[in-house]
């Protein structure tokens, strides 16, 4: 048996088909995982993603640490409520993690995976010497995500008039504290959308609410495909501690400047981007029958191998898609070997769908 969030006896209630998931025990999908990834596309659905770890940052030290602990620099977050994406990175320059941090009233809120939960919070511990700055896991809170076209609109129909005054007007990456709720626009599927944190003892109800009114359950089968399409990292697939972000799309989450600033893994990243010899990632689409897989080989004529790091069927687009690390000086086509058979594909950049519209 697995942990479980507050909502496993819902997600039972419901017909869930339950699987491991690092070691929780969550929703694969409900009935079926492609009506579901069609419902986020076209309409709204609600995601349980309590499995996440949330931990709060304070401290007079705040501030410099985390500055100094991630590649992106949350100077840039000058108001409470104002979210980024960053990277957590090792002194090799190498992704231990990826996350979003929230800035608060009084510090800061990290959202990082729940497979590097305890590494993260040793690397925490480990890098903390010397700033005034303290942390705690806040495993008292849940956390819902309801994303698609219609998130936001369905979401203010059942919250509090100040809150659904709040939703209707944040921006991407923003997000407000309402006691102990905090809602950001914020998501993992190529939609619009919200997730918000609350406390656990009121998401089962809250869920409950959403599910009644229409809003439909969906499992993190559909999130992987979702995400997949929209072209989003997967941590353990497609980003490792041997993974320069440099090599996975992720330059524009690297803070270079204000140049004095240090972070962990900068001269390791300074240095990889002066050799300029990285792999770089790219978007693969088969356009034959078959499923693209990770860790399939792909084969660029006359340049060399890369592998796939996250295929699957594209419900969206009715076409095997997959993220790839393959040699930067790959064109426009490759091969991929499935079942000891090679078949063409073509390289895109690695976003597939994004707000319901195809890209490729």
């Amino acid at each position: 048996m697995g942990q479980r969030t507050p909502l496993y006896d819902l997600h039972l209630a419901l017909g869930a088909k339950l699987v491991d998931f690092n070691g929780w025990d969550m929703p694969l999908h409900y009935g079926s995982q492609v009506d579901e990834h069609h419902q986020v596309r076209n309409d709204c659905g609600v995601f349980d993603v309590s499995h996440m770890t949330i931990i709060d940052v304070e401290g007079t030290g705040a501030e410099a640490f985390l500055r100094y602990l991630l590649a992106n620099d949350v100077a840039r977050l000058d108001t409470p409520g104002k979210a980024l994406y960053s990277t957590l990175l090792n002194d090799h320059g190498g992704v231990l993690d990826d996350l979003v941090v929230y800035r608060l009233a009084h510090g800061y809120r990290l959202v990082v995976n729940a497979a590097t939960r305890a590494r993260d919070l040793a690397w925490l511990e480990a890098r903390s010497e010397g700033f005034e700055v303290r942390w705690r896991e806040r495993d008292d809170l849940a956390m819902l995500a309801i994303q698609g076209p219609k998130a936001r609109a369905r979401s203010v129909e059942l919250v509090s008039s100040s809150r659904a005054s709040l939703i209707d007007g944040l921006q991407p990456f923003q997000g407000f504290a309402d006691g102990d709720w905090f809602i950001a626009r914020t998501g993992y599927t190529g939609e619009d959308g919200v997730e918000i944190i609350l406390p656990a003892g009121e998401a089962a109800g809250f869920f409950n609410e959403l599910v009644g009114a229409g809003i439909a359950p969906i499992g993190l089968g559909a999130r992987d495909t979702l995400r997949l399409e929209a072209g989003l990292n997967l941590y353990g697939q497609d980003l490792d501690e041997h993974v320069s972000p440099l090599s996975a799309s992720l330059e524009w989450s690297i803070a270079w400047t204000p140049a004095e600033r240090d972070f962990v893994g900068r001269a390791a990243l300074e240095a990889q981007r002066q050799a300029g010899d990285l792999p770089k990632r790219v978007g693969l689409v088969l356009e034959e029958r078959g499923v693209l897989r990770a860790h399939q080989v792909v084969r660029i004529n006359g340049i060399g191998e890369g592998e796939i790091t996250s295929g699957s069927f594209s419900p969206t687009l009715g076409k095997s898609i997959a993220l790839a690390r393959v040699p930067a000086a790959t064109g426009e086509r490759a091969e991929v070997e499935i079942r000891g058979k090679w078949y063409p594909v073509r390289v895109v950049r690695p976003a597939f769908v994004r707000h319901g519209k195809p890209l490729i």
